[in-house]
């Protein structure tokens, strides 16, 4: 075992066991039905656990294709090229338990998911920082990243405010955010007293990671996702990416999965109004279809969640409480931008696979995708090119996303100069707002999975959690603790969830 880990695990840095799962049969003794509202990590691994107890689970999505933000869709290019093209370019962290057991129901051994090797942070300013070859865990990985970072010197961490760095030692679920959910993550950063280099460099990357600026996030969320990511897991900052698009490697796999069970996955149904009946719930779908269930699990994203709850008169008065808190938790976090570039010419050969990016007006990271995945390779051996994605992952509104595509070429060009000199060949961009925002003050007011209504339930990355979750883990995570609920109810054995170390090394007891 690494030392790192070693010391961590000594600590509390370990896996835990946040529901063991068990308890019940290991397939529901009478014929029960569930209908789940969305496709994406939450809805679909939510529909994987009912499905293989022998729950009748029917999955609606609106789209033509599965996935929701981590979804893909064929395209063809110019030359007659069929490429698949992503919402965007995510990370498979390796404590993102309860999402990798949902794979491994396709991929036993993950061996779709290949390392990405170093995480550079780019800036126009200051030489790169490097966050992939730190230690995996705390404390050595934290040691490690101050002592050996060139954007923080001795005398800088002097001169820190000790109290504001000891509370991102110290996150607690109930007293971190008592004490700093009302205050914003900027202010938290402010009170660090860090030098301007350390902190564009060390903290505002990682800020924006989560769709949101950080004057307009709660200081909370910023001090519980560091502790996710940085301080309370044994696997550290590493990560994995899928060698092919989502659509091959997870959903067509999972919907094969899912209908092999017994459960159904219909593409193409928009959820247009749900109705509470005496025997559960009905959806009506936009094109006037009908569908029935005792239980229902309502796994969009936030603007769409609060959309079907205005829309449904019946299910408001059925979970006041749930249609109360909707017009707070339905404005989304600000747009995000995704573009992809299929381009005439390679940028240097030493340029890391995946980059983050400083203090740029719009660029927020790189993805080189010819050198992630098996069709953009080809494409790009076969023509001496590349294929390059860029985000931006809280941008200006209102901006076409031909216009942020533009601006963020120029700005990679500013860090990369070779990229100038590249002819873009194609490109595909897109911007929207659907995830979800972590304004100052929202935790109170933020849904969890449970309702006020029997038999209806929430999932999402949106969606309140009582242990240490984020992103595609969290959707993950609500959607097997909505099928936990609803098998109880029925009998049948739940699924085990898991989480990191759920509170940080310095909390109080």
């Amino acid at each position: 075992m690494d030392v790192s880990r070693l010391v961590g695990r000594l600590l509390g840095v370990r896996q835990h066991v946040v529901d063991p799962g068990g308890g019940g049969a290991p397939r529901v003794p009478e014929p029960v039905a569930a209908l789940v509202v969305g496709g994406g990590i939450a809805g679909m691994s939510a529909a994987v656990v009912l499905a293989e107890r022998g729950v009748g689970v029917t999955v609606l999505e609106a789209a033509a294709t599965l996935g929701g933000r981590l979804g893909a869709w064929p395209e063809t290019l110019a030359d007659g090229t069929p490429q698949a093209v992503e919402h965007g370019f995510h990370a498979f962290f390796r404590q993102y338990y309860n999402w990798r057991s949902i794979l491994r129901r396709v991929d036993p051994s993950l061996g779709f998911l290949r390392p990405v090797p170093g995480y550079p942070v780019l800036s126009a300013r200051w030489p790169a920082e490097e966050f992939g070859r730190l230690p995996p865990a705390p404390p050595a990985n934290l040691l490690a990243l101050l002592l050996g970072s060139p954007s923080v010197r001795l005398a800088d961490l002097r001169a820190m405010d000790r109290d504001a760095a000891l509370s991102l030692l110290a996150y607690d679920p109930v007293r971190t955010y008592a004490e700093l959910d009302t205050s914003t993550a900027e202010e938290l950063l402010d009170s660090l007293r860090l030098p301007d280099r350390a902190r564009a460099m060390l903290f505002e990357v990682f800020a924006h990671s989560f769709f949101n600026h950080e004057a307009e996030m709660s200081a909370a969320e910023l001090v519980a996702q560091f502790h996710f990511y940085l301080l309370g897991n044994p696997e550290g900052l590493a990560f994995d990416c899928p060698d092919e698009d989502y659509a091959s490697a997870i959903w067509r796999p999972l919907a094969r999965y899912v209908e092999g069970c017994g459960g159904r996955v219909v593409t193409g149904a928009a959820a247009g109004r749900v109705d509470p009946g005496p025997d559960g719930w009905r959806v009506t779908t936009a094109d006037g279809a009908a569908y029935a269930a005792g239980h229902l699990v309502l796994a969009v994203d936030p603007p769409a969640l609060a959309a079907l709850v205005a829309n449904s008169p019946g299910l408001a008065r059925a979970a006041p409480g749930l249609a109360a808190r909707m017009p707070s938790f339905g404005a989304p976090g600000p747009p995000y931008a995704v573009a992809r570039y299929w381009c005439d010419g390679d940028v240097g050969p030493g340029r890391a696979v995946f980059s983050g990016v400083s203090r740029q007006p719009t660029l927020d990271s790189v993805t080189l995708y010819h050198r992630l995945e098996r069709e953009p390779r080809r494409w790009a051996e076969r023509v001496g090119g590349s294929v390059v994605e860029l985000h931006a992952y809280a941008c200006e509104p209102g901006v076409p996303a031909g216009e942020l595509a533009r601006r963020m070429w120029r700005e990679l060009a500013a860090l990369w100069p070779e990229a100038a000199r590249l002819r873009v060949r194609e490109l595909r961009a897109r911007v929207a707002a659907q995830a979800p925002a972590f304004a100052p003050g929202s935790h109170a007011g933020r849904p969890a999975v449970r309702t006020d209504a029997a038999g209806l339930y929430l999932a999402g990355d949106g969606i309140r959690t009582d242990f240490p979750s984020a992103l595609m883990e969290r959707a993950a995570a609500t959607g097997i603790v909505a099928a936990n609920h609803i098998l109880r109810a029925a009998g049948a054995a739940a699924e085990p969830v898991r989480s990191i170390r759920p509170r940080g090394l310095l909390a109080r007891r």
